[in-house]
């Protein structure tokens, strides 16, 4: 592996900062997408039995609050649960735009490096095809420089794509994670509402 790095030359180390970058944040965003921390199924019907037993307290909206994404949804509803239905889901629609800016935490930067890496990969091409170029002169060629030419355009290109596509595919699978998990938020957050105004039992 040192060996291919060292041939394909100093035009190689961005992707491999991206590529560690990348894992990274798949890693991270694995773990923090999972439906069960983010919007658990059976939160609702918990939440059901508690305003069963005590109704809506304080320890109520804490212990949402530090539930999950969809706990922190839920604990605004109970807030202003007073309050008119529009101006509930009003109060949850703010609380949603702040979810969904941490459930999208990260992932322009992992879009970034499923666009930009293919380009840093033809920046290497180029410098190695200058390379190349340059090992022609007048009184013949330089062998050597020629092969390392070749080495720095190649491998450049070949990691530009590798660390472009599972990028590109890990981002568009995040993105549409996080708009199936936002939508089920919705849905819940919904049903809340009813159950508060007493639309639903």
């Amino acid at each position: 592996m040192w060996q291919i790095i060292l041939a394909a030359g100093w035009p190689i180390w961005p992707l491999i900062i991206a590529s560690i970058i990348a894992v990274a944040i798949i890693g991270e965003r694995s773990l923090a997408l999972r439906e069960n921390s983010v919007a658990p199924k059976n939160l609702l019907p918990e939440l059901q039995a508690w305003l069963a037993k005590g109704g809506i307290t304080k320890e109520t909206i804490t212990r949402l609050e530090q539930h999950s994404l969809l706990g922190q949804v839920f604990a605004t509803a109970l807030s202003n649960a007073k309050h008119s239905r529009e101006i509930t889901k009003e109060s949850i629609e703010e609380t949603a735009r702040a979810v969904a800016h941490q459930l999208e935490k990260y992932l322009s930067i992992l879009g970034t490096i499923a666009t930009v890496s293919p380009l840093l990969g033809l920046l290497g091409t180029v410098i190695g095809m200058v390379e190349l170029f340059g090992a022609f002169t007048a009184t013949g060629h330089d062998v050597a420089q020629f092969a390392r030419g070749i080495s720095v355009a190649l491998y450049n290109t070949a990691a530009g794509i590798v660390v472009a596509v599972p990028a590109m595919i890990a981002y568009r699978f995040f993105r549409s994670k996080v708009d199936a998990l936002l939508l089920e938020m919705e849905q819940q957050a919904l049903k809340l509402v009813e159950i508060i105004h007493g639309e639903r039992n």
